[in-house]
């Protein structure tokens, strides 16, 4: 039973990986080449003139740009390079906790059928927001940002051939990360399928899914997303929209979720180096989670019941 748990599990990691593999691969290409070109600064200068707004100086769009467009490790190399207070840097960690390497995160929810535009608007409105609220809310932090530990900066690459090398070896560990948490994930959780202990989980984890609005087989989504992130955590989603036969409602839902709170472990301490407190952008993170999640459920409930009586009212 093991070894068949193994070769199943192992099977449905890989064709996991192949199949998220096709979008991460290019995508990590494209946007490591485009860092390269006029395309950043572009951008850069583009969002600058708002920044007062969200409570930043116009520094503050290079590590905002930067996150969105590669990750959260190039964006805080970006912020230790930066003359930044302790609030502006608050604000940019949760800005870029909700909302970074956007490209391919938000690009895996089109292989579970979540349409692009709802996950995009979602991370880039709540980073906006949060922006917007905290600089209207805290009144300090205006002393000079002390950085903690120092992450390894970037090796800066000169040359067409080496830029393009370097943009193929960042795919290709892309890839080889995805396969390493991905495969295994998969066997452990046929495992847990074929000891029946994968129903027991979802048991246990029934009542939160019901309060988000969402039924108890999305649970092991739920979940691989907290720990593992949007990308990962999709290569489960992917197989729960197969096997555990999760509703379009229930995926649009988790990922709604899961785009306001995931890979909760390594997203939050990633931020230890820049010195700030990191449990209340946990909390932060966790509790638009849930409101948001339980307000899209609740409207959505609302128009299908609507949608229901105004049938039964054209048929009666």
């Amino acid at each position: 039973m093991l070894i068949g748990s193994l070769k199943r599990g192992s099977i449905i990691g890989l064709k996991t990986t192949w199949s998220l593999g096709k979008i991460i691969f290019p995508i990590t290409l494209f946007v490591s080449l485009l860092q390269y070109t006029p395309v950043l600064p572009w951008m850069i200068g583009l969002i600058t003139p708002f920044m007062n707004v969200l409570g930043l100086s116009g520094d503050a769009a290079i590590p905002i740009v930067i996150g969105n467009f590669l990750n959260l490790y190039a964006a805080i190399g970006a912020i230790l390079s930066l003359d930044l207070t302790v609030k502006e840097v608050f604000i940019i960690v949760v800005m870029l906790s909700f909302s970074h390497n956007i490209f391919v995160e938000s690009s895996v929810a089109l292989k579970v059928g979540v349409k692009l535009w709802i996950i995009t608007a979602v991370r880039l409105g709540l980073a906006f927001l949060s922006a917007i609220v905290i600089n209207l809310i805290w009144q300090g932090g205006s002393e000079p940002a002390k950085y903690g530990l120092i992450p390894p900066k970037a090796v800066h690459v000169s040359g067409w051939e080496n830029i393009i090398l370097d943009g193929l070896q960042k795919a290709g560990i892309g890839i080889l990360q995805l396969a390493i948490i991905v495969i295994p994930l998969m066997i452990g959780i046929q495992i847990l399928k074929d000891l029946k202990w994968l129903n027991v989980f979802s048991k246990w984890m029934a009542p939160l899914t019901k309060i988000l609005g969402m039924k108890e087989n999305t649970s092991t989504t739920l979940a691989a997303g907290l720990m593992f992130g949007l990308a990962y955590g999709a290569g489960v989603m992917i197989q729960a929209v197969k096997e555990d036969g999760v509703s379009q409602k229930d995926v649009t839902l988790a990922f709604i979720f899961l785009a306001a709170c995931h890979a909760v472990v390594e997203d939050t301490l990633i931020f230890v180096p820049l010195g700030i407190s990191v449990l209340p952008l946990f909390f932060i993170r966790l509790g638009t989670a849930i409101m948001l999640t339980l307000a899209v459920g609740f409207f959505w409930n609302r128009a299908e019941l609507a949608k229901r009586k105004g049938i039964a009212t054209y048929e009666h």
